[in-house]
């Protein structure tokens, strides 16, 4: 099974990605080991959607990237939560 997840830091700011082990992941976000969140943090997820390749979930966050707007991805995520 393969993840797309949207992380958001305490200032608001939102990081997309996917990866086949969600936990492992946001705990690497969390200590610094990924270049494009370290000293942003700490994140927490507030959105997944399950895949089963690999290439359906690239294919999505892509997607969500490629709106390049934030209301979008706010939009996606509290939608989730309702």
């Amino acid at each position: 099974m393969y993840y797309l997840y949207i992380l958001k830091n305490k200032k608001g700011s939102y990081y997309i990605g996917t990866t086949n082990n969600i936990i492992r992941r946001i705990q690497e976000h969390n200590n610094g080991k990924s270049k494009a969140t370290k000293n942003r943090g700490p994140w927490n997820i507030v959105y997944t959607e399950k895949f089963r390749t690999r290439s359906q979930a690239m294919k999505r966050e892509y997607y969500i990237k490629s709106q390049k707007s934030k209301k979008f991805i706010k939009n996606l995520v509290e939608k989730d939560i309702s």
